[in-house]
């Protein structure tokens, strides 16, 4: 039998919700889809289960054209195999851990890998088991301390997860284009937009990293590109800077700079007291040292300075790369008590084999530059004296850092490491990752098979991920108009949808009448059969969104409906034997 409007658990609203922030996440919430349960949570309601069982059934397609099997693995897992792998600190804050009845501590999955890992360990043994894929469609648990944009960032979220166990690299290279290949596909097959980039590849290495990006204003990620490359901006790495011939620089001199608080007013400063011949100072040629801080994973912090050119800000995702899996802040004014050698607004460089500038100098913290700050660059930065700058600073000369880390933000114009050119800025959102695990998982897990020749060897692995509960708030944010959602045909809750628009019962007898004809036919049918106005009607098929509607009107017992097309607006009367054809 269709389903009828009168009897599916559905309310609609005509005002968006007061927390939602993106119009996938208002039109959601509206069109009856899904429910807020707690911030960054949500209920499922009738018609949201239905887009994500179609956009799962696309997933589970690809999976299986790529050789891959489906298991299925518990959310709530014990603490040891985490703490194995060492994840168990790393994670931090980022999961929700609890304890059962009896003391022994238990986390909320945030992800997979060590349960996958176990699995294979405790039934495969031989190289002829390998290769294999396996995969699963689960729900993650990350306590997020902003969640937000609806599903797009949430605490709980359902992804497909899937990992490829080889005995060799040469087989690992196999399964990765494998399953890079079904990524594709089933993001061709939904209609959705995506780069691929390069990605980082964290604390466990590896050889490979991509993420599939949507580019999308919404988007949290940055990510850089030219006709031939393309990396999140956590990947970008900086090159083709050479050194400088600093020998016709002067020597650093320290000067009085009072009132410069910011490096405009440093760069106006410097420009009217210290004006130079050839050109005016600009700010790329400051010196900008950031203080941050980082705390590691037994919970111990330190302070670390960070260079980047005054024209630039600092960027912390790139600077968390560096630092993992410490997690990376902006140090405050409490963390400045402990160290008086830090002169706030005027910090300049240093560097523990004793360059450095100022009368003090502070040992404990190490002080680390952006490539940028190549050998032979001159600087005006701080003195590391209260109301004082220094000029014509040189790196290299003046001072060494510890280390060179990526710091500095990417911007526009900025050279693609490949060569291929200026780089432009784009926002995207992640909907997918592809990870040459290696074997990390596999050596701290004991994960080893007997080769040919009867040695024990360790299993090298892939991870492949893909955000499904992204995905469909992906396709809502980018399917709509003023009215409300317009689903793709291959992820629409119902294939059409039947408005019977009138009082006689006739019209709703033709109307169900038709809907048992399509439903024959193999369409899934919605019927609006509410004693309700047809505009209330047309106002929910308008927010729900099925891409064809049918209404059966006044002349129904002609058997003449009006086929209206929810993407193109078109709406034409047609024949009740025309409309399976035109769905």
């Amino acid at each position: 039998m269709p389903d009828r409007l009168s009897q599916l658990f559905v309310r609609t609203l005509r005002e968006d919700p007061a927390d939602a922030e993106v119009r996938s996440h208002k039109l959601l919430v509206r069109a009856g889809y899904i429910r807020r349960a707690a911030p960054g949570i949500f209920t499922w309601l009738p018609l949201g289960l239905k887009v994500r069982r179609r956009i799962e059934k696309i997933i589970r397609d690809e999976m299986a054209n790529a050789g891959a099997q489906e298991v299925f693995f518990p959310a709530l897992l014990p603490k040891e195999p985490y703490e194995l792998s060492g994840r168990w600190k790393t994670y931090g804050d980022g999961i929700f851990r609890l304890t059962d009845r009896k003391g022994a501590d238990y986390l909320l999955a945030p992800t997979h890998e060590e349960m996958f890992t176990l699995l294979v360990k405790d039934l495969y043994s031989s190289y002829k088991d390998l290769p294999l894929t396996i995969y699963q469609i689960q729900d993650k648990y990350r306590d997020e301390a902003r969640p937000r944009a609806g599903l797009l960032r949430g605490r709980e979220f359902s992804m497909k997860d899937a990992y490829s166990f080889d005995i060799d690299d040469a087989g690992l290279d196999s399964s990765y284009q494998k399953q890079r290949d079904a990524y594709e596909r089933i993001f061709q097959r939904l209609g959705i937009e995506y780069v691929i980039v390069n990605a980082d590849n964290g604390l466990m290495g590896g050889a490979k990293s991509e993420e599939f990006l949507h580019p999308t204003p919404v988007g949290e990620d940055l990510f850089v590109r030219t006709d031939s490359y393309a990396a999140n901006v956590e990947a970008f790495v900086t090159t083709g800077l050479a050194e400088i011939d600093a020998s016709s620089t002067p020597a650093a001199a320290v000067h009085p700079s009072p009132n410069t608080p910011t490096i405009e007013t440093l760069v106006d400063f410097a420009n009217a007291n210290w004006a130079r011949d050839d050109r005016k100072w600009t700010a790329a040629d400051t010196l900008k040292n950031v203080v941050l801080k980082l705390t590691h994973p037994d919970e111990s912090t330190e302070l670390v300075v960070v260079a980047v050119p005054g024209d630039r800000e600092a960027d912390l995702k790139r600077i968390e790369v560096a630092f993992a899996p410490a997690e990376v802040a902006t140090a405050e004014a409490e963390d400045f008590k402990n160290y008086p050698e830090l002169t706030v607004g005027y910090i300049g460089p240093w560097s523990e084999s004793g360059q450095f500038l100022g009368e003090k100098h502070p040992a404990k913290i190490r002080y680390f530059a952006d490539p940028r700050v190549v050998n032979g660059s001159a600087w005006i930065t701080g003195a590391n004296v209260h109301g004082h700058h220094a000029i014509n600073v040189v790196a290299g000369r003046d001072f060494t850092p510890d280390g060179y880390i990526e710091a500095a933000e990417i911007l526009a114009g900025d050279q693609a490491p490949d060569g291929s050119g200026p780089v432009e800025i784009a926002r995207g959102m992640e909907i997918g990752h592809v990870f040459q695990l290696g074997r990390f998982f596999a050596d701290v897990l004991g994960l080893q098979v007997l080769d040919q020749n009867g040695k024990l060897v360790t299993v090298t692995m892939g991870s492949y991920g893909i955000g499904v509960t992204r995905l469909l708030a992906i396709l809502a944010e980018e399917n709509n108009d003023e009215k409300g959602l317009i689903w793709p045909k291959n992820v629409a809750p119902y294939d059409v949808q039947i408005v019977a628009a009138g009082k006689d019962d006739s019209i709703l007898d033709a109307a169900l009448a038709l809907a048992g004809d399509l439903e024959s036919a193999g369409f899934d049918v919605l019927v609006d059969d509410r004693a309700v106005s047809p505009g209330v009607k047309f106002a929910d098929a308008e927010i729900i969104g099925v891409p064809s509607i049918v209404i059966v009107g006044r002349r129904a017992g002609e058997q003449i409906a009006e086929f209206w097309n929810r993407g193109t607006g078109e709406r034409k009367e047609v024949h009740f034997s025309e409309v399976a054809a035109l769905i």
